[in-house]
């Protein structure tokens, strides 16, 4: 048996020696296939995990927790409570937020869970109020963390007037990029026009506050007006009555049951009309001076680095195009792709001084060159193996499989020497 063996190894050996052809195109076979997988590989701060959990939230905006607890939260409770294969609820209400999260068992699949929880979802709008926000339900996915935050910040433009540039500029210039989710701005001052009555003017006029709201919403409208029908052509026709200034608002007429015949009261004798701003939630500051913040998400399976490397890019094209006012600063407040990017140089230092190390050891103790230039190809031969079964598998370049390389590297320096 053991002769047998011994003649295996070295009909092996010898196969080796005889055909070094063969074996350096094996090598080299495995060395392009490995840097080809290596080319096609995600690069990404953690790896794709999907927990088991379904979360929903809705907000009230100034609705007590009570409040929101009775009309809300228990509402969800019970109808989320059934749905198909969950284990847990749990709930949390605050002011003006409700939040109710799911739990599965492991392995169960989270997209259906997601479809069977949304369609709960459905059937408990009948039951809430009419005045939430329309309600938010997602998965509890790692994958959207913003992989790169920015401050911005302006020494002319007012809080308001910076948050509405952000919102419907810089964020649609970054939305339509490559691998890009969301583009979510968050603080500042959102702009808010404000209609404050005076309950006695309303009273003394026989107006209600029903009245006052009816006359707004109807006096604000803009809706399709049918098709005109002309001798050579048909077009297009709309109702375009919506309002472009304070101006217009205040001079919007009110009427009412109660009120005199004949009798016009326009909204500024019964209202205070003032342009102003949402209450500040979020506060940004950056060294001290006041900013807002714009967080990127990725898609799940893009390139972390990549989708920053293009907001980077566009950023200064946009800037190089002057597109973006000079009073305006953008600072970079978090960046996923610099943890990553020095994770792959360390496992690459790493790998690379293992090789060398390993093959300066063996030369001192065998003094033979042939040896170890076939041991230190082993190294990158065996690393670039991985990243084809890395590929194979779905896997990302993240930090724990950069680890695992590195301790990988380290496991084979040990037993080449």
């Amino acid at each position: 048996m053991n002769h047998r063996q011994r003649f295996r190894s070295g009909g092996v050996a010898a196969w080796s020696i005889q055909h070094p052809i063969g074996v350096s195109m094996i090598a080299l076979a495995v060395m392009v296939l490995g840097a080809f997988s290596l080319s096609r590989l995600n690069i990404d701060l953690l790896p794709h995990l999907i927990y088991p959990e379904i979360r929903v939230r809705i907000n009230d905006p100034g609705v007590p927790a009570q409040i929101m607890e009775d009309r809300i939260t228990r509402q969800l409770e019970e109808q989320l409570a059934v749905t198909e294969d969950a284990v847990s609820v749990q709930s949390n209400t605050s002011e003006g937020q409700s939040a109710v999260d799911l739990a599965f068992p492991y392995g169960k699949d989270i997209d259906i869970a997601l479809r069977d929880a949304s369609t709960r979802l459905d059937r408990a709008k009948r039951f809430l109020p009419d005045t939430i926000d329309p309600p938010t339900i997602y998965k509890r996915d790692p994958s959207q963390i913003p992989v790169y935050e920015l401050a911005v910040s302006s020494t002319l433009r007012t809080s308001a007037e910076l948050r509405e540039w952000m919102d419907y500029t810089l964020a649609k210039w970054l939305l339509n990029l490559p691998g890009v989710a969301a583009a979510e701005v968050g603080g500042g001052l959102v702009r808010e026009v404000q209609v404050l009555p005076d309950q006695q003017r309303l009273a003394g006029v026989g107006l209600t506050m029903d009245d006052l709201v009816r006359a707004i919403r109807e006096g604000n409208v803009e809706a399709p007006g049918g098709q005109v029908q002309m001798r050579t052509q048909q077009m297009s026709s709309r109702v375009q009555a919506r309002f472009t200034s304070l101006e217009q608002l205040a001079n919007l007429p009110v009427t009412g049951a109660g009120q005199s015949k004949g009798e016009i009261v326009y909204l500024r004798e019964v209202a205070e009309v003032n342009d102003a701003s949402e209450q500040e939630q979020l506060r940004i500051r950056l060294n001290g001076a006041p900013g807002i913040k714009l967080s990127i998400q990725k898609q799940p399976q893009a390139n972390t680095v990549a989708v920053v490397e293009a907001v980077r890019g566009q950023l200064a094209w946009l800037r190089d195009q002057q597109l973006i006012p000079a009073d305006i600063a953008i600072d970079a407040v978090s960046d996923q792709a610099v943890f990553i990017t020095r994770s792959m140089n360390n496992a690459v230092l790493a790998a690379v001084s293992g090789a060398l190390l390993a093959m300066l050891v063996v030369y001192v103790f065998l003094g033979s060159v042939r040896r170890t230039l076939i041991i230190g190809s082993a190294i990158p031969i065996a690393v670039l193996v991985t990243f084809i079964f890395m590929q194979g598998g779905g896997l990302t370049l993240n930090i724990m499989t950069l680890g695992g390389l590195a301790l990988g590297v380290g496991m084979l320096v040990d037993n080449t020497i």
